[in-house]
């Protein structure tokens, strides 16, 4: 494993993890309720930071490297689906809406592999629908996790539900989009 910046922030990522989901398990003496949702926005969002830190210091600093290409989208997954466990946990978005997002993420990735063995893995590169998805996914769960109406008046939790239900819409529909791209190539190449 190549030791440099941006596989340092990818590390830091996967450690900010446990620290987002044990805040909302310290006891209400230690942190208010509102404490608990501002400090695990806050960890959320930093971990945010650093998923686009990484990959613009590993392209500009040409540090790119095939242990880095895999870790990155793993921390993704795991802070996403983590961050959408701790929400259905706390009753603040729905189980459907996390099962899409956590399968969807599941599918893309194995179908990613899949389509990296058989040599056709452009046909699975990020596109500017997976981008949209992602950005909504992030903001609504920034939303969701932070909860309390900002300035006392705006409603955070109804627009992150809002968008959370946008990003799974997204979700599904990316995942449609990857499939169409992909299977014809794989089942070329399978013939």
């Amino acid at each position: 494993m190549p030791l440099n910046w941006p596989n340092v922030l990818t590390w830091t990522r996967i450690v900010l993890i446990p620290v987002f989901v044990a805040l909302f398990y310290v006891p209400d003496t230690w942190l208010s309720p509102h404490e608990k949702n501002l400090s695990a926005a806050a960890v959320f969002l930093l971990g945010a930071i650093t998923d686009w830190l990484d990959g613009w210091l590993a392209r500009s600093l040409n540090q790119t490297s095939a242990f880095g290409a895999f870790l990155d989208p793993v921390a993704d997954k795991l802070m996403v689906a983590a961050a959408l466990i701790v929400l259905v946990k706390l009753g603040r978005t729905e189980d459907v809406v996390a099962v899409i997002i956590i399968g969807r993420e599941i599918a893309i990735s194995a179908l990613r592999e899949w389509m990296a063995k058989i040599g056709e893995s452009r046909s699975v590169a990020v596109s500017a629908l997976g981008k949209l998805k992602t950005a909504a996914q992030m903001v609504a769960i920034l939303l969701l996790l932070y909860h309390d109406p900002l300035f006392g008046l705006i409603d955070l939790q109804g627009i992150g539900t809002a968008l959370i239900y946008v990003a799974a819409v997204l979700t599904l529909w990316s995942m449609v989009y990857y499939l169409r791209m992909a299977l014809p190539r794989a089942l070329d190449r399978h013939n």
